[in-house]
């Protein structure tokens, strides 16, 4: 692996021609990271650039669009998101010409022939897949904020595309600074060949950290540093901080103030000359509220003459949009803020709103923007200063503290090369902000790289098809996931070593002491090996009893409906307890419950110890308030007038120790060993206690070791044993006869172009979903490999579905479920499978009440969805995401022709209307799906032709607008 410092000699023009031609058309020199990395590129080797946000790592990847554009050959620019791939694009046509720069997003398919095309990096993988005719001549792929390999929901989709590129390609990484930059290239040196890692972590423009404590904007550091060159927290704040406090104290505050507004915080970066700035904000409706806030106060960032501008920016944005949707969206409302200079920023938007903002942004007509942290990701909307009004966020499960590395994500964005002298991270105080803790995550600049690579139903068809199964394994075996396992596991092993020598010498001194003693060590340690012979057989019986009794209890919280009355007998409530809401995840059920001392919960599991019991029912109202503490205690007086008792008796766990023939077998062979008898050798006993003790902790360790270099090759090959029962793979390569799967071989060519994504995060509608322009690929040779079996039929529909919910989909399609319905209730029962609810809501298929045939499709699609959990169970692989309803009436509206503010409001929640950001989010992935589904099944079923009816319901008014 090259060394970042061989580059470090001044450059001769004579060995860089092309480096020295591309810096002729500058404006601007490179800075010495960016001369290393490019001069690198231009000898042949690949490099892996990591570098602060905003420090210029992508110029290192247009010097690679330049070799390409050069040297004749093509250039793959990649990145995460959709709109850093169209802000890409246009870059690139700037520079070189719309007939040499090409863009294929979910959105958009411009010139994809062009020498060189900006693109998602999930088109490259499944391109890959395709073994695509565009892969021919490509010389370089630029892999832009290549860290997102971290990112649990599609991280693994960066490990595809490293590790299938033809060896000679050139991949040119771009990453933030991480801690450990040499182990990720060092993992790239050994899939790629040789590499060039670039590491710099000066940040081009200063960053100055300050604390807002009220109205008073202080430094964060004391201004002089003790010897080392370090610097405490500033006194002065401190000291204002406690004074503060004293003084709430004595006006009655009780020692608790609070932050400033949000108008306040803008007035007081306003008066300290640090707007343009970025206020970071947790949470969409949080964005809303500051922004409503700043609407109703007297503030106004802009004079008469921006504000006309932003006036007819904003009429070319909306210029599509009817009347009646632009009331519904509320653009009055949303122009009225951008007018004086505020916008918010987030998924919950529409795109158009969004990319109107960040062009008022970059232009210098928005003063404030109120974003969710999705701001952050890459997007070219550098500020003077950000602002973060909290160190505490949500991550789809819990509240947790900011990490280092997002703290760093979120200020990097404060400085504008050559705008600002430096950039200023503004944190806001409130009681529960101390300033030691942002000097914590201030001074912590960087964070390790974690590899989130993980095999699934899709990737394992189509590393079969390509690779056969030990081709497959093996290249699961050069993901960096694997390599990270294996280091991880060095220090452990050296631990296991250590621990085997010391049970040798525990032997030794064992052998010698039953020697002294006049035992035989021969009858001393089979007596022994008896005695935990016994206690090893009663830990297992514990185990299996709690598992069976979980398994039990797991069925029958399932099994719970509405108004079933069951009764409590741990944990804080006891007594009856009725059903108010069943489970909505059946791998860990938690139906919601009101018991009769009126607490309204969930409960689950560890809630039991033994299964729960349905003692009778109760009528309950359709809609019954449990939000209030008077609705609630009408509940519970209703549930005790039942007359419905608790069975009298303790709960107890059942023992089979008493009647297990092998617990019982040790034992009597325990009591007939001729030791057993033995008195008066407590010593020799103890020893003998140690050298068992030690022995669990080696086999515990060596368990451990195994399960972690060994996890990836368990979980690929128990997910192609549910894949081999249920036919995707067989040794004939042939179909099951009982399934209705297409015959894929009569239209293969048909299916070109299915270049969506996997694993998408469910809170940014930024993440590309797919993209669909067919003769774009030519089908992949997925027939049987020598190594073992092939894929099936459905195996090559399986290679082409890439979802979530992938294997699900595919076997409704088989199972021919879908195959009768309209184009209406085909959008809406698709929906099911691609949406997700934000918050732990029921989306069974009863939230359907208007319409029998897109409900009965329902109930059939989580019936397939659970004949598919119960495969995976027998394989102890992780089930499939159980179908949510909650979008599939508006699905069904929508391509019913609807108007939208009826849809928005059949897609709510508690009466409150889906965001239209989010609508047309979840309507693009269905069109996603249903594109997918359409090159899929068989030419002139019926099943195609729905979907292609369904795709042209849901393109119209905003959501056409959107996708273009």
């Amino acid at each position: 692996m090259s060394a970042a410092s061989d580059a470090d000699s001044p450059l001769e023009p004579a060995d860089y021609p092309e480096l020295t031609r591309f810096l002729d058309r500058l404006s601007f020199g490179l800075d010495p990271f960016q001369l290393r990395a490019c001069s690198a590129l231009e000898n042949g080797h690949g490099v892996l650039v990591c570098a602060p946000t905003g420090a210029g790592k992508t110029i290192v990847g247009e010097f690679a669009v330049h070799l390409a554009l050069e040297g004749g050959t093509k250039c793959f620019y990649t990145t995460p998101i959709k709109a850093l791939s169209n802000q890409k694009y246009a870059d690139l046509v700037a520079v070189h010409g719309r007939e040499n720069i090409g863009l294929l997003t979910g959105d958009s398919s411009i010139n994809p022939d062009a020498p060189v095309v900006v693109m998602t990096t999930e088109v490259v993988r499944n391109m890959l897949y395709a073994n695509s005719p565009a892969l021919q001549g490509l010389s370089h792929v630029v892999m832009d904020e290549v860290h997102y390999l971290a990112d649990r929901f599609r991280g693994a989709v960066w490990e595809e595309v490293i590790l299938h590129l033809a060896p000679e390609v050139k991949v040119v990484s771009l990453s933030a600074t991480v801690s450990n930059a040499e182990e990720f290239g060092e993992w790239i040196q050994t899939v790629r060949g040789d590499t060039t890692v670039v590491v710099d972590e000066h940040r081009p423009v200063p960053l100055s950290q300050h604390m807002l404590v009220g109205s008073r904007l202080f430094d964060l550091y004391a201004p002089s540093a003790d010897n080392r060159g370090r610097s405490g927290v500033n006194p002065a704040l401190s000291r204002y901080i406690r004074q503060r406090a004293a003084i709430d104290t004595g006006h009655g505050y009780r020692g608790r103030p609070g932050p400033p507004s949000r108008p306040d915080i803008v007035a007081a970066l306003e008066r300290a000359g640090l707007l343009p700035a970025i206020d970071f904000i947790f949470s969409r409706a949080g964005c809303d509220a500051a922004l409503t806030q700043c609407r109703r106060s007297g503030l106004n960032l802009l004079s008469a003459d921006e504000a006309a501008e932003v006036d007819r920016v904003v009429d070319d944005y909306v210029a599509e949009f009817s009347t009646a949707d632009e009331d519904v969206l509320g653009v009055a409302a949303w122009r009225s803020a951008l007018r004086r200079g505020f916008a918010a920023h987030h998924a919950g938007m529409l795109p158009t709103f969004r990319h109107a903002v960040e062009e008022l942004f970059v232009r210098g007509l928005v003063k404030v923007v109120f974003a969710t942290e999705t701001l952050a990701l890459g997007i070219n909307m550098p500020a003077r200063s950000v602002v973060l009004e909290r160190l505490v966020k949500y991550n789809g499960e819990a509240h947790v503290d900011l990490t280092p590395g997002e703290y760093t994500q979120l200020t990097g964005r404060a400085g504008r090369r050559g705008i600002d002298v430096e950039g200023h991270a503004v944190v806001v105080w409130s009681p529960e902000v101390e300033p030691n803790q942002v000097a914590g995550l201030a001074g912590a600049r960087t964070f390790p790289l974690r590899s989130s690579f993980a095999p699934g139903y899709n990737m394992a068809v189509n590393l079969i098809g390509r690779l056969g199964i030990d081709g497959a394994r093996n290249l699961l075996d050069r993901s960096f996931a694997q390599f990270q396992a294996d280091r991880s596991v060095v220090g452990q092993s050296r631990k296991v070593d250590a621990e085997r020598a010391r049970l040798r010498a525990l032997d030794t001194e064992l052998a010698t002491l039953a020697d002294e003693r006049g035992v035989s060590v021969r009858d001393f340690t089979e007596y022994m090996d008896l005695r935990e012979q016994i206690k090893r057989r009663e830990r297992e019986l514990k185990y299996e009893v709690r598992a069976e009794s979980g398994a039990a209890t797991v069925e029958e919280l399932n099994a719970l409906k509405r108004g079933h009355v069951i009764a409590l007998h741990g944990g804080k409530h006891r007594g009856l307890a009725v059903v108010l809401e069943p489970a909505g995840d059946h791998r860990d059920p938690k139906p919601l419950v009101l018991t009769t001392d009126a607490w309204s919960g969930r409960i689950g599991v560890r809630d039991f110890v033994n299964p729960p019991e349905v003692l009778g029912h109760m009528r309950l109202a359709r809609h019954v308030d449990r939000r209030t503490g008077r609705g609630r205690r009408d509940i519970a007086s209703a549930l005790r007038s039942t007359g419905i008792e608790v069975p009298r008796g303790r709960q107890k766990k059942r023992s089979v120790a008493a009647e297990d023939h092998q617990l019982l077998t040790l034992r009597s062979r325990l009591r007939a060993h001729r030791l057993h008898s033995l008195r008066g050798n407590d010593e020799l006993f103890r020893l003998a206690e140690r050298r068992n003790r030690l022995q669990r902790e080696i086999s515990a360790l060596e368990r451990s070791v195994t399960d972690r270099t060994d996890g990836l090759r368990v979980d690929f090959d128990r997910i192609v044993a549910v894949l081999d029962e249920l036919g995707y793979i067989g040794e004939s390569g042939g179909d099951e006869p009982s399934r209705s799967t297409p015959d894929l071989s009569t239209h293969d060519r048909a299916i070109d172009d299915l270049a969506a994504q996997d694993g998408r995060d469910p809170d940014d509608s930024e993440f590309d979903e797919g993209e669909f322009d067919e003769g774009e690929f030519d089908d992949a040779d997925t027939s049987t490999r020598p190594d073992g079996p092939g894929i099936t039929d459905a195996g090559r529909m399986l290679t082409r579905i890439y979802s979530e919910s992938d294997l699900l989909i595919c076997e409704c399609i088989r199972s021919g479920i879908w195959n009768d319905l309209a184009a209406p209730e085909l959008a809406g029962v698709v929906a099911a499978v691609v949406y997700e609810s934000r918050r732990d809501a029921f989306g069974g298929p009863e939230l359907v009440t208007r319409n029998p045939v897109l409900r009965e499709a329902l109930v059939q699609t989580h019936r397939r969805w659970r004949d598919l959990a119960k495969v995976e169970a027998r394989h102890s692989v992780s089930s499939t995401r159980e179908p949510d309803a909650g979008f599939s009436t508006a699905a069904y509206a929508w391509a019913s022709g609807r108007p939208l503010a009826e849809v928005l409001a059949l897609a709510g929640d508690r009466g409150k209307p889906l965001p239209a950001g989010d609508f047309v989010r979840w309507s693009r992935q269905v069109v996603d799906l249903l594109e997918q589904i359409r090159l899929t099944a068989a030419p002139g079923s019926p099943l195609r032709t729905a979907a292609r009816k369904a795709v042209n319901g849901i393109r119209r008014g905003v959501v056409a607008a959107e996708l273009g």
